[in-house]
This record gives C-alpha cells, structure tokens and sequence, in this order.
C-alpha cells in the first residue's frame, strides 16, 4: 500500500467574485499549484467557501460529470437547459454537461461550504450525450452508523446519483478514539480529504485540512483512526488506471 499525504502548502488555491469564494484545490488546473493533477478519472476537486455569498457568472462545460457537494449554506444553480435550483447541506448537485451546457452558481452562507469535483468519462462517447441536471437533498442518500462511526454513501451503491464515470463517493465521520475498517480492491486508489479534525489512516498520520492519496496493489482493508477528536472525510474511490484516453492537463 502506498500513502501519499499533500497539506495545504502542497494543494491549489482559486477565488471568484472578489475574493467573496475561496477555494483550496486538492485536484487542480494547471497554474493552480496543485501538487496532485488527477486520480485516474478524478480530474478536479474544488473546496470552495464563502463567508457571506458570491456568485459565478455563466459559463460552458461539455463532456465532464459534475458534481456540488454541499456542507453548509446553500448552493444556487441556474443553466441553459431552464433549470432554476438550491441546495442545503448534504444535497448534491449534478451535472452530466455531455454535449454542452452553461450554468451559473451562487455560493450563499453563512458561512458556506461545499466541494466542486469533476469526472471524466470517455470523452468521444460523452460529448455524444445530452446535458442533464439532477439534484438530491441530504435525506436521499443512504445512512450507516455503527461503532462510533457514520458512513453516507454519496456515489455508490444504493445511492441515488448515477454516473458514468467508475467512482464512488463517501461522507464519513469518525467520533473521537473510535476505528473504521475500510476494504478497498485492487486497481483503485482513495482519494480523501480531512476536512474536520486529525487522525491516522493505516498508523501514517494526516491533518485537518490534508489531502491523502492511497494506492494498493491488492485487495486491503484500510484502518482509519482517530485520537480525541471527531473527524470528517470525504472519500473518493477511483480506479488508478481506465481503458480509455483521458484528457491531457
């Protein structure tokens, strides 16, 4: 197994409005002084927040799914297909942007907080499909506690959002000197970001705000840990390689 652990310093940084949205980028475009440039089809990752509220003005995106994954405030979305919509926390918006669509987002607090992640598709297939836009509020994704330990499947199995790309998604928090065995098979990697608290994953130690990549060569169970503080993850499976070409960054 193979961990890699990428701090802040070693992440990207973006801003709209001002200033009015920040953004730290585990993932991020050329330029964004992102250490970490794709996980297999993991090819953006955005953590954006905003005091009060800002706004981005419409723009285009074709081929790519993606994703607003919302922690507090709301998220607005408007795009070229009619759509009108908000979310709170927990909710997700999704956009398979296929053979083109534009959209414009209002990030509105609060104290709002949310994730941005974009995944590629074959793209000669994608750009072939017809842009949709889909939405689901907290109380549609499915719920697991147990140990100390809640899991929310935000992409996956029994989750409501569907996407073509081969990925899946998980909310996790972790109360304070509790474990969580987590199996991961050969040929993905977890992309996970700590945005609460401090804690190990197989006994290397990440911090609050770090960005970890793990890879393995066969199946494992991965142990996450924590000491005497409630953490939160957000993890993302990907496979480390995909059969088709993936765009160049």
């Amino acid at each position: 197994m193979k961990i890699n652990v990428y701090g802040p310093d070693k992440q990207g940084v973006g801003q709209f409005d001002g200033g009015k949205i920040t953004e730290q980028k585990p993932i991020g475009f050329p330029g964004d002084g992102a250490h970490v440039k794709r996980v297999g089809p993991l090819f953006y990752w955005s953590w954006a927040q905003a005091e009060k509220a800002g706004y981005i003005p419409r723009h285009p995106h074709e081929a790519f799914e993606i994703i607003t994954y919302v922690i507090n405030g709301k998220a607005e979305h408007g795009d070229s297909l009619g759509t009108k919509s908000v979310v709170g926390p927990g909710g997700i918006q999704v956009m398979q942007t296929g053979s083109g669509v534009a959209h414009e987002e209002g990030f509105v607090g609060p104290d709002m907080e949310a994730f941005q992640i974009w995944f590629e598709p074959y793209i000669n297939e994608a750009v072939r499909r017809p842009p949709t836009y889909n939405q689901y509020t907290h109380e549609g994704f499915p719920l697991k506690e147990k140990d100390g330990t809640t899991l929310k499947t935000v992409i996956g199995q029994d989750s409501p959002v569907e996407l073509v790309a081969d990925i899946q998604m998980w909310d996790i928090i972790i109360q304070s000197n509790k474990n969580l065995q987590f199996p991961i098979e050969k040929g993905y990697s977890l992309a996970i970001l700590a945005i609460r608290g401090n804690g190990k994953i197989n006994n290397q130690q990440y911090n609050h705000k770090d960005f970890i990549i793990l890879e393995v060569e066969s199946d494992e169970l991965v142990s996450f840990d924590t000491d005497d503080e409630e953490v939160r993850l957000i993890v993302i499976k990907a496979p480390t390689t995909v059969d088709y070409r993936l765009y160049p960054k």
